[in-house]
């Protein structure tokens, strides 16, 4: 082993426990890895941020602005809401779902899919009067499981695709990953609808989820601002530290029975006027003490859900709050919504919550005007869980987005038109119709992901030209010395398929494709199934909540624990497994 394989192979593994711990996020700690790779030489510097102009990393980001177009067109909504019945039973509602978020994720970014057929299949468990948690993992599975039909479909498609392009000198196309991909979802599939949600522990399956799991009243208490009280004549926002000492939010002004603008921030308090908190008890009494007010009640008249409402949402990957608690946001000074309450993996906070470290997969309960919440919502990346209704924004404009999301992906399958130039089309017709506004289009770019990858992508080429993958590929053949190519295949699958639920899918794909080519070279067979192989099984992280952003995104919503993933994922794992090696090598031959 050479100085510069010794080195990488430090690196990597570095990277793989930090990716594993998961306490630093995974674009920093990618970064971070390419910095040390330039500095020790095994990057040169030419090559220091070619990763962020590669095909792969301009696909992804143009795929995430037009999902975000098909979002905005209202398109898929239209077509959740003509499929989706809660009065069917169980088996069949998981299988119509897990359908057409299969289906979706083949044509979009499969986290986008999700995120839009997420809060309708939470309406619909709650109009049938049954847990989400039993049909939001399958939904999550099966988002996943489209991911694989075509190129676009999941980042890790995207990355193999255009590693084969850079070694062999033509790329995958558009539909040239269906044949093992369809196969393996729609096994998936059967699998999630029909048996797997019966393995989810029997307290995730017996929630109530019918029942209301927040009511303004049990947040909102009135106070009176008596005659000699030190608040008079100060500004609402004045009192926003005092207020915060007694864990209290002052969330609005109520004068001769009306409700001041907004939240009132600016509005100078006077004798008799009527503060709106959000309070636990014991904090109200203090905060009384300390601000000189009299308790009114709770919500006693003064303020309905017409002025505040609740709303739930859950904390996205890529979200900016992510790593921060409201009181650093300063949430209610710039987003004038409070934090009222948290829930995270089954496990309800209610005070203190605005000390809280949030994380991705927590479910937040904000409080403010329907106006706020939206406008705080969309900005800070957060994803609502209530179904947003028949309010559907451009839906005039959904065959148009539809039309030419088709006919950018059509001319190129045939070649007539690149890929990313053909992508690049379609999201700027976007932008020129308004389909997705010009601010929103680098806001629905994940940009940790394209970090990673831009990063991720010299390390992988360094893999290749100090060694590692002759290094490496070697092992995996020495060990299955003797036997044939199809068993050296099935090792590698699960192999990646292990990575891949403990670190990023995508830097899965970077390290692991470079592998499949020299395994390949030493066995003297066609590359294309060993790719195909890689591709596949970055794809499936379906035992933990960390290895996939969908299985994160549920973790919340569906109250479940990090013990629940291998419950119903382990079974589809080796299904998965022994579906994809047969298909894999009856579609792409060894010879």
């Amino acid at each position: 082993m050479t100085t510069d394989q010794a080195t990488l192979f430090a690196l990597l593994f570095f990277v793989f426990v930090f990716l594993i711990w998961g306490r630093w996020r995974y674009d920093l700690v990618a970064f971070v890895a390419l910095l040390v790779a330039l500095l020790t030489g095994i990057v040169p510097k030419e090559e220091a941020f070619t990763g962020f102009g590669h095909p792969a990393t301009v696909i992804i980001a143009l795929v995430l602005v037009i999902s975000k177009g098909l979002s905005n067109s209202g398109a898929i909504e239209l077509v959740a809401r003509y499929v989706v019945d809660s009065s069917r039973k169980l088996s069949t509602h998981i299988t119509i779902m897990s359908g057409l978020a299969a289906a979706l994720s083949a044509l979009m970014n499969n986290v986008a899919a999700l995120a839009l057929l997420m809060p309708v299949d939470m309406q619909a468990a709650k109009k049938a009067g049954r847990s989400a948690s039993l049909t939001l993992m399958p939904l999550s599975f099966a988002s996943i499981l489209g991911g694989m039909i075509t190129l676009i479909g999941t980042p890790p498609n995207i990355v193999v695709a255009e590693f084969r392009g850079d070694a062999l000198g033509e790329s995958y196309r558009m539909f040239d990953f269906a044949p093992v991909g369809l196969a393996c979802a729609a096994v998936g599939v059967a699998y999630v609808a029909l048996i797997g949600w019966r393995f989810l522990p029997a307290e995730r399956q017996s929630a109530d989820a019918a029942k209301e799991l927040f009511k303004l009243s049990d947040y909102i208490n009135e106070v009176r601002v008596p005659e000699g009280s030190s608040a008079i004549g100060k500004l609402v926002r004045e009192l926003d530290d005092a207020a915060s000492r007694s864990d209290v939010e002052i969330v609005g002004l109520v004068r001769r029975g009306r409700r001041m603008p907004g939240l009132a921030r600016a509005v100078k308090i006077r004798a008799g006027d009527v503060l709106v908190v959000e309070a636990s008890p014991d904090s109200l009494e203090e905060a009384l003490g300390n601000l000189e007010l009299e308790y009114v009640g709770k919500g006693e008249g003064q303020l309905d859900d017409d002025d505040l409402k609740l709303s739930e949402v859950v904390v996205q990957e890529s979200s900016s709050i992510v790593g921060r608690s409201a009181m650093s946001m300063r949430l209610l000074y710039r987003y004038r919504v409070a934090l009222v309450g948290v829930s995270r993996r089954g496990e309800r906070f209610s005070e203190n919550v605005r000390k809280l470290e949030l994380q991705p997969g927590d479910v937040l309960l904000l409080l403010g005007t329907a106006e706020q919440l939206s406008d705080a919502t969309g900005r800070l990346g957060l994803l609502p869980l209530a179904d947003r209704g028949h309010s559907v924004i451009q839906r005039d404009k959904a065959w148009w987005a539809v039309g030419l999301f088709t006919t950018g992906i059509v001319v190129a399958s045939f070649g007539l038109v690149y890929l990313p130039i053909a992508l690049g089309c379609v999201a700027a017709s976007y932008v020129f119709l308004n389909i997705v506004p010009i601010r929103d289009v680098y806001t629905s770019i994940e940009w940790p992901v394209i970090v990673l990858l831009g990063s991720m992508i010299p390390i992988g080429g360094a893999l290749q030209s100090t060694g590692g993958t002759a290094l490496i590929a070697g092992g995996i053949v020495d060990l299955s010395v003797g036997f044939s190519p199809i068993v050296v295949l099935t090792l590698l699958v699960i192999v990646t398929m292990t990575l891949s639920d403990v670190m990023n899918n995508t830097a899965t794909a970077v390290i692991a494709a470079p592998i499949a080519i020299e395994i390949a070279n030493r066995l003297e067979v066609n590359p294309d199934p060993f790719l195909m192989g890689v591709a596949v099984a970055a794809s499936c992280a379906f035992l933990t909540p960390i290895g996939h952003k969908n299985n994160t995104l549920i973790m919340g919503p569906g109250g479940y624990r990090f013990g629940d993933y291998w419950r119903m994922g382990l079974p589809l794992e080796i299904l998965i497994v022994a579906v994809s090696v047969p298909a894999i090598v009856t579609f792409w031959p060894m010879h």
